[in-house]
């Protein structure tokens, strides 16, 4: 009987661990996107063949969608145009919808905010890269926030992309050594600005969505390791969350870039009636493999570091996404399922 127990234990653990066997049955009630972030320009992608092996309708850059610190913006330039060229990635996004935000990387500063003398000019450079209409919204606002609802048979998926760099304020230097940043004071300072918190506010109280996908080029949960993050602002975490749970949006979660890691991190918060997750997927080109550990009270499995994206299936039928972290090859890194 234990030579049988131990078979079968085998048996499941083989069958959690493949990379076909959480896929979804397709029906029409279905829809998948895929997101990512941290892809040097000068380092090949290698995942575009298999980011595509998921079918996704949609692309979302998650950020540091290009490596470069300047002022000199013939060299941002430059470097867009050299990620846009790649024939991987030209042979990737066609029939797809492309979304995203910037990072500090390819806003033009490291750790940058809104002190940045050339957020401007780098704005309309990052709408040129995803192909933003000239007449969009976003083209005549400061910041790169938007949003996009998808249809699907009478389903609707809304992504509501926050811009964390144009309008955040002065972050403050850790007194641990260890650690780059610490919270500011509570109520001091400022990620998204005013208008972009009205605008928010208005995106997920007026959603008609199944699911509501909230960007963020930084974490918004992990906010224990000192480097940028939202518990920097930890007012605004507390605004956010309680924003989530009076808008009634539905199927509300965060997924975010930045670390060169990849983890799903879960939050309970009070009476918001499902688990609040924000799903960070980077490191397209490259990861942070010298980690080893952090504090993190929120993170539900293991963090990942190989080169990974992030895959998201929605089912309308059974109100669930199914969240998974994969890397070269398609091998499926993690996964976390949420029903709403």
């Amino acid at each position: 009987m234990k030579k049988i127990i131990l078979a079968f234990s085998i048996l499941i653990f083989i069958n959690c661990k493949s990379t076909s066997n959480l896929d979804l049955k397709p029906t029409q009630n279905q829809y998948t996107i895929a997101f990512g972030s941290c892809d040097n320009q000068i380092i090949k992608n290698v995942l575009w063949e298999s980011i595509d092996a998921n079918h996704p309708g949609v692309w979302i850059w998650g950020g540091d969608n290009v490596y470069s610190d300047t002022e000199d913006m013939n060299v941002l330039k430059a470097n867009f145009a050299l990620q846009k060229s790649d024939s991987s990635y030209q042979h990737f996004i066609k029939n797809k919808i492309i979304l995203g935000t910037w990072d500090d990387h390819d806003y033009g500063r490291n750790d940058g905010g809104q002190e940045y003398t050339f957020k401007k000019e780098s704005q309309n450079y990052l709408f040129d890269f995803l192909d933003t209409p000239k007449n969009a919204p976003e083209r005549k606002r400061d910041g790169v926030y938007n949003s996009k609802t998808i249809t699907v048979n009478n389903h609707q998926i809304k992504i509501i992309i926050l811009d964390t760099r144009y309008f955040r304020t002065e972050l403050t230097k850790s007194e641990d050594p260890n650690k780059r940043f610490q919270p500011n004071a509570y109520g001091e300072g400022t990620i998204l600005g005013k208008e972009q918190w009205q605008w928010l506010q208005k995106e997920l109280n007026s959603s008609k969505a199944a699911f509501n996908v909230i960007v963020s080029s930084v974490q918004f949960l992990s906010d224990k390791h000192g480097f940028e993050c939202w518990g920097n602002f930890p007012h605004e975490v507390d605004k956010l969350e309680k924003l989530i749970v009076s808008s009634k949006a539905q199927g509300t979660f965060i997924v975010s870039g930045d670390r060169h890691i990849a983890l799903f991190s879960t939050k309970k918060v009070p009476q918001l009636p499902y688990d609040l997750v924000d799903f960070t997927s980077s490191g397209l080109t490259h990861t942070y493999t010298g980690f080893s550990g952090e504090e993190n009270p929120y993170l539900e499995g293991q963090v990942v570091t190989e080169l990974n994206f992030g895959i998201l299936k929605f089912d309308f039928d059974t109100h669930s996404v199914q969240m998974e972290i994969r890397g070269k090859e398609n091998k499926l890194l993690g996964h976390h399922i949420q029903k709403y």
